[in-house]
């Protein structure tokens, strides 16, 4: 039967031949009135429809011989052919408009020039991902640039370059597209570590590499970090710039003393240790080792131990000081030398930033503990608008300067919140607003808070403080009421002092200062001092008045009080500061200082609206 069954099949093969002969000239008849897109759809249509055919054929040629009884199922009748024919033309015009609209759905191609390259597309997000603990980039554009090839190409870029070195290898590439996204490793601690890297797009044009976008960094470095609680909540903002050599005892449990600040000049850090007693400590960062003094280093365990286990929140200012051993820490434009004591950080070069890097990541995991102590505050420099008295490089214009300082200053808050994510990091700056003296090769804050903030934004937002510090004009002043030409209640002051402290909180209030999830960045008041040369009373006085005021703005988060005893070289000049006299007894700031904090404050303070010219402390708040 199964012989029979075949031998009708065969002969039923003739009377279907016209049959497709017809149908095909049918089609090909419509494909000639089909446009160029249809028929490349048909084509493709009848090529599949060829290999499915051809693979069924086959495919029923290897299955095992039929039962009788299947055989002789009825077989369900097929559709006539004309009707074939016009579902397949329907498809190939519904497939056509479909690719038609797809192609009127892509993003429009550029062509890109030298000179605006850089800025035809944006990375909009460079963040390390919390789960994969991967970087992740997304970017967009004004449609596609127009390049060799299809793709975005991703770059890693040192703190210091500026653009894409010839021998640069991409990280990673992807599709062009009007937005793309793209992940690569972090490889933190690692030889190739790129947490302190900045990206940006290129496309390969005329076979080199052009970059399309401007750089960005790392914004959340403290995704990764190990330590989430460091930072003390102080208790109130009443801080003190302590003396180490009266830590030990009760004097600063008897002050009643909340915050406290102390320096690290980081070349004191380094190299080994010549005591004995002390072991040169071997850190090993990024693959590289770095020798830190342990006998140095045991001071500031010490210091931060002693702080932490009573209770008081630390503030740690990282300073530049010069030593020839360690010239690479020094920006190359500060190397001719000045009369400063410390200089600006080496942001500019690969063995500085390397440096920094390691210091910064050493001191926070030093630090982030009770053993030795926790650090909740870095500053990093020491007023850095005064750059020939504090933070020297060569004059330059101030955007080159404040790019510098920048470098640098990323790479020391990088490297603090990736081990200690609760950590405040600020910049510092002083009294000195908006002067506009002319030729004057200091720059004036303002200015420096306006190129930082945007400087910090354009490449990355991160949290930045600001650490001021507001003495009064002059210094041998005490009289913080006192009027001056130098000191107006608005942005366009000469000076910021405790009497318009306000000026600076406001400014700060712009929208375009605040940070990423709208808050206030934080300011901490953190060297601030009184001099007792005109009398006691004005000094206590001074100190009241400036501490009530601050109280008014809850964006100040720290007043640390310059100083705990006085300086020598300072008391020369007028200036004395302390909270002790020259023979070691209580000057009256002493109890003013103590109990201003406290429920008793107003029998220490009362007497000071008198010598202020005011009824009530509400009177001096703006």
């Amino acid at each position: 039967m199964s012989l029979d069954t075949g031998k009708q099949r065969k002969r039923k093969k003739p009377r279907r031949k016209p049959v497709r002969k017809a149908a095909s000239a049918r089609h090909n008849g419509l494909a000639k009135k089909l446009p160029i897109g249809a028929a490349l759809v048909l084509l493709a249509v009848v090529g599949v429809a060829c290999f499915f055919l051809f693979n069924s054929q086959k495919h029923s040629q290897q299955q095992p011989e039929l039962s009788p009884q299947e055989i002789s199922e009825p077989v369900r009748p097929k559709e006539p052919e004309d009707d074939i024919g016009d579902d397949v033309l329907g498809h190939i015009i519904t497939a056509e408009n479909a690719v038609r609209e797809s192609f009127g759905k892509r993003p429009e191609s550029h062509e890109i020039t030298q000179e605006g390259a850089a800025d035809f597309a944006s990375i909009t997000e460079c963040v390390i991902d919390s789960g994969s603990k991967k970087i992740s980039i997304s970017a967009k554009g004004d449609g596609i640039p127009k390049s060799d090839d299809k793709y975005y190409y991703l770059f890693a870029l040192n703190t210091f370059d500026q653009g894409i070195p010839k021998d640069s290898e991409y990280v990673a590439r992807e599709y062009k597209d009007s937005s793309t996204a793209m992940e690569v490793a972090l490889n933190y601690n690692l030889p190739g570590s790129r947490l302190f890297k900045k990206f940006v797009l290129a496309v390969k044009k005329d076979g080199e590499y052009v970059q399309v976008s401007q750089p960005r960094y790392i914004t959340n470095p403290e995704a990764i970090a190990k330590y989430t609680n460091v930072f003390q909540q102080p208790a109130s903002i009443k801080g003190l710039l302590v003396d180490p050599n009266r830590l030990r005892g009760n004097e600063l449990d008897n002050l009643g003393v909340k915050q406290a600040a102390y320096n690290i000049p980081v070349a004191r850090l380094l190299g080994p240790t010549t005591n004995g007693a002390y072991p040169t400590i071997h850190y090993t960062y990024n693959g590289k080792t770095y020798t830190f003094n342990g006998q140095v280093v045991a001071e500031y365990d010490l210091v931060f131990s002693t702080l932490t286990a009573k209770g008081i929140t630390t503030t740690a200012i990282i300073l530049n000081n010069y030593s020839s051993a360690f010239k690479q820490l020094i920006h190359p434009q500060a190397r001719s030398g000045g009369s400063a004591p410390y200089y600006m950080f080496n942001g500019a070069e690969e063995s500085g930033v390397e440096y920094m890097a390691a210091i910064g990541t050493f001191l926070a995991e030093r630090y982030s503990d009770n053993r030795h102590g926790k650090v909740s505050n870095w500053i990093i420099a020491n007023e850095i608008n005064a750059r020939k008295e504090w933070n020297y490089m060569a004059h330059t214009d101030i955007e080159s300067y404040v790019e510098a300082y920048a470098q640098g200053f990323r790479v020391f808050y990088t490297a603090i919140k990736s081990v200690s994510s609760s950590a405040r990091v600020y910049i510092s700056i002083d009294q000195q607003w908006d002067r506009n003296i002319k030729n004057n090769t200091n720059y004036d804050g303002r200015d420096i808070m306006d190129v930082f903030n945007q400087n910090i934004s354009s490449k990355g937002n991160i949290d930045w403080g600001v650490a001021q510090h507001p003495y009064n004009v002059p210094l041998t002043e005490a009289k913080i009421w006192k009027d001056s030409k130098y000191v107006e209640h608005g942005p366009g002051t000469s000076m910021i002092t405790m009497e318009n402290i306000e000026v600076l909180v406001h400014y700060l209030r712009q929208e375009h200062f605040l940070t990423d999830s709208g808050q206030v960045r934080s300011i901490l008041l953190s060297e601030l001092g009184y001099t007792a040369h005109a009398g006691e009373a004005l000094q206590a006085a001074a100190y009241a008045y400036a501490y009530y005021k601050m109280e008014a703005y809850s964006e100040i988060d720290g007043f640390l009080l310059n100083r705990q005893a006085d300086a020598a070289e300072e008391v020369s000049q007028g200036l004395a500061f302390g909270l002790y006299n020259s023979s070691g007894g209580h000057r009256q700031i002493y109890d003013v200082f103590k109990y201003i904090d406290t429920p008793q404050r107003d029998q220490y303070t009362d007497f000071a609206k008198e010598l202020a010219g005011i009824s009530s402390w509400d009177e001096i708040v703006r």
